[in-house]
């Protein structure tokens, strides 16, 4: 079943749930690695809203967007948005 709707990623900040292929913690070294390679080339969405990275979204389309959401509370409104879809 394909994700519908938006996710909430925090401070008013929103993406197409159906996009998302990965939630994940920004802590280790390879994630590290993908947002500076995001970075520099032009694929970083920084939703942080000057606050710390808690989370890393990835999408479809190989944009990485930075949340200030932990990916914990990111995982369960996609969840939530899951079970909302007809």
């Amino acid at each position: 079943m394909q994700k519908q709707g938006l996710l909430n990623i925090g401070f008013g900040n929103f993406v197409v749930a159906a996009r998302v292929v990965a939630i994940v913690n920004p802590t280790s070294s390879p994630m590290k690695r993908l947002r500076e390679d995001a970075k520099n080339e032009g694929r970083l969405v920084d939703a942080t809203q000057g606050r710390k990275t808690r989370s890393i979204i990835v999408l479809d389309s190989s944009h990485v967007v930075l949340s200030a959401i932990q990916a914990e509370t990111v995982g369960q409104r996609f969840n939530q948005s899951d079970e909302e879809a007809p």
